[in-house]
């Protein structure tokens, strides 16, 4: 399976919803709290283009954006693929 990288920050639905949607994906992934340490939210949105809501989903250098982008793949059976 590809790099799977989530920017997630406290108290967020939508964090644990994405997080609960990969996980009954069978997909691993990195979770980077940007609330955890200085200068990850900037990371973050630097390399979400400018975005600057959580969660920011990455598949290897893609970006898939939050947990709605997420959540349509996988209704449009696109999940699987994205993921091998």
């Amino acid at each position: 399976m590809k790099k799977i990288i989530m920017y997630t920050g406290p108290i967020c639905s939508f964090c644990d919803a994405a997080k609960r949607l990969l996980t009954r994906n069978n997909a691993t992934f990195e979770e980077i709290n940007i609330a955890s340490k200085e200068g990850l939210m900037e990371e973050m949105i630097k390399r979400a283009n400018g975005k600057r809501t959580v969660p920011q989903i990455f598949v290897d250098d893609y970006h898939v954006g939050g947990y709605q982008e997420l959540r349509a793949l996988e209704k449009e059976n696109k999940l699987q693929d994205l993921l091998k």
